[in-house]
């Protein structure tokens, strides 16, 4: 049969040519992004007992209620924003099928669409699927800092969103408040909608503050912002999350959303529901990832490579210049082949696929895995 695809340019992606690769040689895989670690044993109670209390039927198209109002409460505690638990939150199977939804409710063809790259691997697609045109925007040095000159001269009459990512994923890097400010200038008296991915919110180091969209007015009023309970719970594999709008920008979510997944997973909902209401069980975040972030660190102290240490998210970015000029994805391949440890190389996500030499790690690991890959690391 013939046909012609939407996506012509799309292959398996980075994930899972280097995970399947770890696999068959038996390496490491500080590759993909997953804890190895159990999720909190309370929370895992809390999603049982929602389970033996029957919870397995549909959960409203939007969400059970305890968790939308649970969801409510964090912004605010968080962020001193109001969101309607009613109107202005959804619960979504991960934050990538919001992504999706919110592209497929606004992006038609020919719309513009600003990222920033190196940029996830779900932004394009999502944007190419509906017609839309992405414009790209490099992320300047091994800083991965933002020319916001650069951005204003790319806003157009076409210009549908624009998406942005922070703590930063792959590059574990932090919009400022500065950073956050210029953008709602450039923002302020356009309808652009900007797709705030926040999935990495509570994993920021060294005393920031995360500054979440939701923090500023003027660009809170145009805004997704979507979220992870995966990420932030150490459960992945439960793909579950959130977004929050304002409601004249949600009722367009729903309307394809309820066509899309109509709801996600009732009784982990219950459970998450249960147990966002502490909030010590997520503000605790930041200091756990960053005691693994100074471990791993200092186990690579004496290696080759070199780094600028992450900011935000579970990655840490390891430059490999001082060692060898191959390109970062024939490097990441045969580092899981001959020295038995898999990461991703940076390329894969940057415009025009830019090398810099660099690799991605996660370090969202026991310490017994962070030693292991130490080892390996301080050999090469």
């Amino acid at each position: 049969m013939q046909h012609t695809s939407k996506l012509p340019n799309v292959g398996t992606t980075i994930f899972t040519v280097m995970s399947q690769l770890s696999a068959k040689e038996n390496a490491l895989n500080l590759a993909q992004g997953f804890p190895n670690f159990p999720s909190d044993p309370v929370l895992i109670e809390m999603i049982q007992q929602a389970l033996r209390e029957n919870y397995n039927q549909y959960a409203p198209m939007s969400g059970a209620s305890i968790l939308r109002e649970a969801i409510a409460e964090k912004m605010e505690y968080m962020y001193h924003r109001n969101y309607n638990p009613d109107t202005e939150v959804v619960v979504t199977a991960g934050a990538t099928q919001a992504i999706f939804t919110i592209v497929s409710a606004f992006v038609r063809p020919n719309d513009e669409v600003i990222i920033f790259t190196p940029a996830y691997d779900c932004y394009a697609p999502a944007v190419e699927a509906h017609g839309g045109k992405v414009v790209s925007i490099q992320l300047k040095g091994k800083e991965f800092s933002v020319n916001w000159n650069e951005v204003r001269s790319n806003i157009s009459s076409k210009t549908k969103m624009m998406i942005i990512n922070t703590p930063h994923n792959p590059s574990g890097t932090v919009f400022s408040k500065e950073d956050m400010l210029e953008l709602a200038s450039i923002l302020e008296n356009t309808n652009i909608i900007l797709l705030s991915d926040e999935v990495y919110e509570h994993i920021i180091f060294d005393g920031e503050q995360h500054q979440s969209a939701a923090l500023f007015p003027k660009l809170a009023e145009r805004t997704f912002i979507t979220a992870s309970f995966g990420k932030t719970f150490h459960n992945t594999g439960w793909k579950m999350g959130y977004c929050v709008a304002p409601k004249e920008l949600m009722d367009e979510y729903k309307k394809v959303h309820q066509f899309n997944v109509f709801s996600v997973n009732h009784p982990m909902q219950i459970g998450i529901g249960k147990y966002l209401k502490k909030p010590e069980h997520y503000i605790q975040l930041p200091a756990f990832f960053q005691e693994k972030r100074d471990f791993f660190l200092n186990e690579i102290k004496d290696s080759r490579f070199t780094w600028i240490p992450s900011q935000g998210t579970y990655f840490q970015v390891l430059s490999y210049d001082a060692i060898t000029d191959e390109q970062d994805t024939e490097f990441a391949k045969r580092l899981t082949r001959e020295h038995k440890i898999a990461s991703i190389p940076l390329s894969v996500f940057n415009t025009n696929k830019e090398d810099h030499k660099l690799l991605r790690f996660c370090f969202a690991k026991t310490d017994e895995t962070l030693e292991k890959a130490a080892a390996i690391i301080n050999k090469i």
